[in-house]
């Protein structure tokens, strides 16, 4: 049996009411309707369901297969084809209606939409995990949802992330959600297939991360998507890495969304141990091959550390080392000692030149403008 989590029943629910970043992600067989197409109906309801949570104040990411599925559809194909080639055909077939079917729906509920292609290669390189992750958060701050899926057109062996519930726990991760809905076929976690053992018991709450979950799931149910239980168990321990929470539920559950959302329990939650800020705190902390440093004045360091503010480059003194937007650098007084570390959002042969600097002059100094702080808030933590 699963460790329960040490979250009761009622925090799991509060949990999920006082979610304000979530990133919901929807299986193939759901909307396509078991590969029969777009389901029309079920994405409407789904749009529904994130224009109102966004009107409650909340900012929501989709992450949605379908795109293989749909492109078979139009290309009449009954059965999903192995070929990388064939893949990438269908997908892009295929992505046209999909994103067309989710612009549709969302405009009718009075949000707007935008498309997000993916690959593992976006999210491993430093830069562009940097790029992504500043457009997402603007994306989110506008009001905006995005869709996304994995690039299948251009991806190979190499970088294709395998299944989408991986991906949304990476989306997951890099929006720093609080809270990661994966919607499929299921009504959840069971303690074996409920299909062949009549004694399998529905987990209702559960540790992310726990071995005995993944001992217990079974392998890829259909043969229109390439997720199964396992992958979004997976899926759950990867996002409990960054702090996020993940629910398993049944996608044609009515309004699941939004009485997830209100603290009703429906399905399986899969509970992270670590908050998200002592998660990212542990990870910057852990970061031990730091590329590099920044010094600062005394104000910057009053900013910074008494009322948690991002470092911006009019504070800065000095530059240290070679590094590379997206390294984890140091932060250090005006004494040489570390008081904060994170992510910069410029390499150092340009934050030398901004050194001292207001972002009024970024662009005629830099040739462009960019993030108006060396360090976000939200990509620092302090060393002591």
């Amino acid at each position: 049996m699963p460790v329960m989590s040490e979250m009761s029943s009622d925090d799991a629910a509060r949990l999920l009411r006082e979610a304000r970043r979530i990133v919901v992600k929807v299986g193939s067989s759901l909307v396509t309707n078991e590969g029969r197409g777009l389901d029309e109906a079920a994405i409407r309801q789904w749009s529904q369901q994130l224009a109102a949570l966004v009107q409650q104040g909340r900012e929501l990411v989709m992450v949605s297969s379908g795109a293989v599925a749909e492109g078979m559809k139009r290309l009449g194909w009954r059965q999903r084809p192995k070929e990388i080639n064939e893949l990438q055909a269908a997908a892009a077939v295929g992505q046209m209606g999909l994103v067309q079917m989710y612009e549709t729906q969302l405009r009718d509920c009075g949000v707007g939409s935008a498309q997000v292609l993916l690959t593992h290669a976006d999210l491993a390189d430093r830069e562009r995990y940097l790029n992504a992750k500043s457009t997402l958060l603007t994306l989110l701050h506008l009001g905006v949802v995005p869709v996304i899926n994995e690039n299948d057109t251009v991806v190979n062996d190499e970088i294709k992330f395998g299944d989408n519930d991986t991906l949304g726990a990476l989306v997951a991760n890099l929006v720093e959600a609080d809270v990661l809905i994966i919607l499929t076929d299921q009504k959840g976690l069971y303690t074996a297939d409920p299909r062949r053992d009549p004694s399998a018991q529905f987990v209702h709450l559960a540790r992310a991360g726990d071995a005995a979950l993944e001992a217990m799931a079974g392998g890829a149910g259909s043969g229109i998507g390439k997720g199964g239980m396992l992958t979004k168990i997976l899926a759950a321990r990867r996002a409990a890495a960054s702090g996020a929470s993940t629910v398993i539920a049944w996608g044609r559950e009515p309004d699941v969304l939004l009485r997830l959302c209100a603290g009703e329990s429906i399905g399986t939650a899969l509970i992270a141990q670590t908050a998200k800020h002592t998660a990212r705190k542990r990870w910057m902390s852990d970061h031990l091959q730091l590329r590099g440093a920044v010094r600062v004045d005394d104000g910057a360091v009053g900013k910074i550390v008494r009322e948690g503010k991002s470092l911006l480059p009019i504070g800065m003194t000095s530059v240290e080392g070679d590094f590379s937007r997206g390294d984890v650098i140091a932060v250090r007084d005006s004494a040489g000692a570390e008081i904060a570390r994170g992510l910069a959002n410029y390499a150092s042969s340009e934050a030398r030149l901004l050194c001292r600097k207001s972002s009024a002059d970024f662009e005629r100094l830099l040739g462009y403008a960019a993030e108006p702080e060396m360090i976000h808030r939200d990509n620092l933590v302090l060393s002591r």
